[in-house]
């Protein structure tokens, strides 16, 4: 095996999760940008995938988001480079009005180069740790009714689906699952 190769397999078990800053707006934006591109350009329309990149991941955008009291951002770094990150909220920054004591994973996101190397599992662990630090009594989430891939890993953890809500790309207007597992 050569030292890339096993470099490579050694850092991808344990990621180091760090809080993001905004010295990482633009990492964040770059990354948002990719993986969203990555995971949905399949089966989006060009215009309203734009449309919704350019909304949700300009540098002003993650900069507000970074900002809010009530909102966190963590890097999922491997050696020099950042595999994927996290974002999760409280409060009123979560996206769907919730109970006082729920805690919402925003974004999972990691880095297509990243998977299957536990990037996504360190990341999901992260967000449960800091929900049982906050006593949080539930966690929850969105994701698109066809994330298939998405759903199964969120089942692992004990996520099911408790209701749906209208998420819009562009102009077009889809189903996503909202899934909650109790804090563990």
């Amino acid at each position: 095996m050569s030292d890339t190769n096993a470099s490579l397999k050694a850092a991808t078990v344990n990621p180091d999760i760090v809080p993001a800053s905004r010295h990482d707006i633009l990492t964040l934006a770059s990354i948002g940008r990719q993986t969203f591109f990555e995971t949905f350009r399949d089966t989006n329309s060009p215009e309203n995938l734009e449309k919704y990149l350019e909304k949700n991941f300009n540098p002003g955008q993650i900069e507000e988001e970074l900002n809010h009291p009530e909102s966190r951002f963590f890097l999922a770094r491997i050696d020099d480079q950042v595999a994927g990150y996290l974002k999760v909220n409280t409060g009123t920054a979560q996206t769907e009005p919730q109970e006082n004591h729920a805690f919402e994973i925003e974004r999972i996101y990691v880095k297509k180069a990243w998977y299957g190397k536990q990037v996504g599992p360190r990341l999901m662990e992260h967000a449960l740790q800091l929900a049982r630090k906050e006593r949080s009594t539930y966690v929850w989430l969105g994701v698109w009714e066809h994330n298939y891939r998405a759903i199964r890993f969120y089942k692992k953890y004990g996520f099911e689906v408790f209701d749906t809500h209208a998420f819009t790309i562009g102009t077009d207007s889809q189903t996503d699952y909202l899934m909650r597992c109790d804090t563990p």
